[in-house]
């Protein structure tokens, strides 16, 4: 797949993610004509030192809804927060959303004309194997484009 300077740009945001993230380690990711697949794995010492991968594959409009660990993950949430679902600034969704903006301002200071779907579809990859599979499907992604529905000829 060659890129536009917008795919270059989401490339690029998408590799900045772990220094605005710190827990977050990025895996196999595509950028294509009209969205962007990719695998983020969040790795949270207060979730007990346990990786979840995610699968995202963002389309280019969910209103930012995150797929929730498995309530064995989640840390002990003090009461006086507020929000029996912990913080909301270090999660898929602020991650995802930063990467969008990320690329929207680029496009917005270059004058160009860019959008975003507002939503993203996430999947929690729970084995070594739907990991792999969904990895390869990644990865290959770009030799199916002509094969893909809104590829237009």
């Amino acid at each position: 797949m060659e890129l536009s300077e917008i795919g270059k740009i989401a490339q690029k945001c998408w590799n900045e993610i772990p220094f605005h993230f710190p827990f977050v380690k990025l895996g196999a990711f595509v950028v294509m004509p009209n969205h962007v697949h990719g695998i983020i794995i969040i790795d949270k010492s207060e979730y007990k030192n346990v990786d979840v991968a995610i699968n995202v594959d963002v389309t280019v409009e969910t209103q930012y809804f995150a797929s929730l660990p498995s309530p064995s993950l989640i840390p002990s949430i003090s009461s006086t927060n507020g929000n029996k679902f912990g913080p909301q600034s270090q999660n898929l969704a602020s991650i995802v959303r930063g990467f969008k903006i990320g690329v929207t301002k680029y496009a917005g200071i270059n004058t160009m004309e860019f959008k975003w779907q507002s939503r993203y579809h996430d999947h929690i990859i729970r084995n070594e194997e739907s990991f792999q599979r969904i990895e390869h499907y990644i990865i290959n992604n770009p030799a199916r484009w002509l094969d893909d529905v809104f590829y237009e000829r």
